[in-house]
């Protein structure tokens, strides 16, 4: 369920001015993680970024499934056992990520981890699963058995098994929660780019707005086209790196866990919303869906966009988004 990295560029316009945009890249989250702010020398950008990146390791240990001494980790491990209190960010975020999991019918579902690792996008498959195997690696997913208790904060897994993963929303949270803290601190424009979750406020030097290009996976020496970002955020979900060929079929990495197949059909989808973590989620929600019912549901969602592309190069986008307007020739 967890997606490729975002093929996007950003377009950074560089003025002589009283500021300056500094931009630092670097790894966290098992992910290149980059960051660029607007500050008035050099030493005051980089304590800005080192603010980010505090936060950024702060959170890690909240909602991380990986480091067993998470509040997360210790979901997991009482699973069908007992409810675990959590802190309020945690338990606020859980919460976020079932409403849209019901959004989506459960094509989001952050109860993933507890799916059988049954499919290998190493090279090392060489036959599909048994339709018994495929049904069995998703017997123990399913949000339904995620019970919250708001009176006492805690997240209760019914099912012995049960585990949560936050690798479809979290990094879209921490993008931001970074972003508020910067702001709050007088940060005036920057971006955050956690492995292709995109946050951006504010505006370039030059008062023109953010740039991002995006590529086709098909051709991605080649922007098809861009979008100015203000005050809002992208994210893409893709399959044009991780996946098996099975009888001609293309089959992705991200998993339909309410069937334990493989979303086919589809390279990619770029979300667009206010919110990184609303845009991560649905992105891999939509991907599930397909191009028809995800489209169909995105253009009843105020202020969300997408655009998807199509393994046979067709590219579909959703009602607000006028692809003419945007494409690069």
């Amino acid at each position: 369920m967890r997606k490729s990295a975002l093929l996007i560029c950003f377009l950074i316009s560089v003025f002589a001015s009283a500021q300056i945009t500094h931009r630092r890249t670097l790894s966290m989250l098992g992910s290149p993680f980059e960051m660029t702010v607007v500050a008035k020398d050099i030493p005051q950008a980089d304590s800005y970024i080192d603010m980010a990146v505090a936060e950024t390791s702060r959170l890690e240990n909240l909602i991380s499934d990986w480091i067993p001494t998470t509040p997360i980790s210790e979901v997991n491990k009482n699973a069908g056992i007992k409810p675990i209190k959590v802190p309020q960010e945690v338990f606020d975020l859980v919460q976020r990520a079932i409403k849209i999991s019901e959004l989506t019918s459960g094509a989001f579902d952050i109860s993933y981890a507890s799916m059988d690792k049954i499919w290998k996008f190493d090279g090392s498959m060489t036959h599909m699963p048994t339709a018994e195997e495929i049904k069995n690696s998703v017997s123990k997913v399913g949000y339904q058995n995620i019970i919250l208790n708001s009176k006492n904060n805690t997240v209760f897994l019914k099912n012995e098994g049960m585990k949560l993963g936050l690798g479809g929303i979290g990094q879209g949270f921490i993008a931001d929660k970074i972003k508020a803290m910067l702001v709050e601190k007088g940060v005036v424009a920057g971006i955050v780019n956690i492995s292709g979750d995109i946050n951006t406020w504010g505006k370039q030097l030059d008062g023109s707005q953010w740039k991002v290009g995006i590529k086709n996976p098909l051709n991605r020496d080649k922007i098809f086209a861009t979008f100015p970002l203000e005050d809002s955020s992208v994210e893409t979900s893709g399959s044009y790196e991780k996946y098996v060929t099975f009888n001609g079929k293309r089959y992705s990495h991200i998993i339909d866990t309410r069937t334990g197949y493989p979303a086919a059909g589809i390279i990619s989808v770029s979300v667009f919303a206010k919110s990184t973590e609303l845009a991560d989620a649905l992105a891999t929600g939509i991907f599930v869906l397909g191009v028809d019912v995800g489209l169909d549901l995105v253009n009843q969602l105020p202020g969300i966009g997408c655009i998807y592309v199509e393994d046979n190069g067709k590219i579909s986008a959703s009602k607000n988004i006028d692809l003419k307007k945007y494409k690069n020739e």
